[in-house]
């Protein structure tokens, strides 16, 4: 694997991760499409925001091998980014409303 497929992979889970909450939790769903960006920048927002401690795809692919540890953690944090992103998304749309 490389560090670009590991990315791509990481923003899929999170697209998956706003999709699944979305389809579970109806009262957070903005449909097919809103779920997908919204898992798309929440996900890439908490990779970036904390793939520095260690768990970005250049240290899962350090020196050419494959740390399975670090991949799992990514894939970890790349769902709950996507899932959280959906649940940042839906609190400020509601705070919007409100006014």
């Amino acid at each position: 694997m490389t560090e670009t497929f590991i990315s791509l992979l990481s923003i899929l889970i999170g697209i998956i991760g706003a999709n699944s909450i979305g389809f579970f939790l109806k009262k957070y769903s903005f449909g097919i499409v809103g779920n997908t960006i919204a898992g798309v920048f929440g996900s890439i927002l908490v990779m970036k925001t904390f793939g520095r401690l260690g768990f970005n795809p250049l240290a899962i692919m350090e020196n050419g091998t494959f740390n399975g540890l670090l991949f799992s953690i990514n894939c970890i944090v790349s769902f709950l980014g996507g899932v959280f992103g959906l649940i940042a998304i839906r609190l400020i749309k509601s705070k919007l409303n409100k006014e």
